[in-house]
C-alpha cells in the first residue's frame, strides 16, 4: 500500500519505529510541530532574503538534504533534525526567492500566498471529504510523482553536458513548459492530500511521539517542493508578458 508519493512518508514508514516511552502522537501535536517549522523555515527565509545573501542557498540546500536523510533513517532524532532542516530550508528558500524578485516584482509574494492557499484549501477539502485518499488516488499521484522524478533526473544528468530539458527553464514562457509546470504544481499539491491521510493514519496508530515532528517534517518537504514549483510556473507566466 502506497502511503505517499513524498519519499519522507512511505509505506515503510510505520516499520521498526523504537518507543522512546514519551506518549503517543496526536493531530493537535503535529499541527503544533508544523506550525513551529514553518515559522522557523520563515524566519530564516526572511533573513537571507532581506539581506540577499545568496552563499547561504547551495549550504541550505545541501545541509538539508543531508538532514531531510538522516531524519528518514532516524525518525526519533527528528524532534532535534528537523527544526535544524526547515532553518536550513529556510535560509535556501530565502536567497532563491530573492532570485525572483529580483526578476520579477510580486512573484514571491504571490508565491507565497498561493502555496499556503492551495495548503488550507486541500487541507479544508480532505478534512470535509471533498477529497478522500482512496487507493486509486495514492497509486495515481504516486506514479505522477516518480514520473516527474524521472524528468528531474534526466534534466539533471543532461545538465552536465552542457544541455538540458527546456521545459525545466524558469524563462520558457510556451505553452508547452507552462503546462508542465502547471500539472507539476497539481502533482505536488495532491500530495498535501497523501501527507494528510498519513498523519491521519499514524495518529490512530499510536505511534511514537516523535512522529509528531517527522509528521511535520513530511509536510514542509511537500510545501517546500510546491512553493518552489509555483515561483517557476508564475516565472514562465511573467516571462511571456
Amino acid at each position: 500500500m502506497m502511503r505517499s508519493g513524498n519519499p519522507a512518508l512511505n509505506k515503510k514508514t510505520f516499520e521498526n519505529l523504537t518507543n522512546t516511552g514519551e506518549g503517543v502522537m496526536t493531530l493537535d501535536g503535529t499541527v503544533n510541530k508544523t506550525a513551529i517549522g514553518l515559522i522557523l523555515l520563515m524566519v530564516a527565509a526572511y533573513y537571507t532574503y532581506s539581506s540577499q545573501n545568496l552563499s547561504l542557498i547551495w549550504p541550505g540546500f545541501i545541509g538539508g538534504f543531508i538532514l531531510a536523510i538522516i531524519t528518514i533513517f532516524k525518525k526519533e532524532w527528528s524532534p532535534i533534525t528537523v527544526p535544524i532542516y526547515a532553518v536550513l530550508e529556510g535560509l535556501a528558500l530565502g536567497g532563491i526567492s530573492s532570485i525572483y524578485a529580483h526578476e520579477y516584482t510580486g512573484i514571491v509574494q504571490q508565491a507565497i500566498f498561493l502555496t499556503f492557499g492551495i495548503f488550507f484549501t486541500l487541507l479544508f477539502a480532505y478534512k470535509t471529504k471533498i477529497i478522500k485518499a482512496t487507493e486509486n488516488f495514492k497509486l495515481g499521484v504516486f506514479a505522477a510523482t516518480g514520473g516527474i522524478a524521472i524528468v528531474y533526473l534526466a534534466s539533471f544528468v543532461m545538465s552536465f553536458f552542457g544541455s538540458g530539458m527546456s521545459i525545466m527553464d524558469s524563462s520558457n514562457g510556451s505553452w508547452m513548459s507552462i503546462g508542465f509546470s502547471l500539472f507539476v504544481v497539481v502533482i505536488a499539491s495532491l500530495n498535501l492530500v497523501m501527507d494528510f491521510d498519513f498523519i491521519e493514519d499514524a495518529a490512530e496508530k499510536g505511534v511514537p511521539k516523535y512522529m509528531e515532528w517527522y509528521g511535520a517534517f513530511g509536510l514542509l518537504v511537500t510545501l517546500v517542493w510546491l512553493y518552489l514549483e509555483i515561483l517557476r510556473l508564475l516565472s514562465k507566466l511573467n516571462s511571456r508578458n
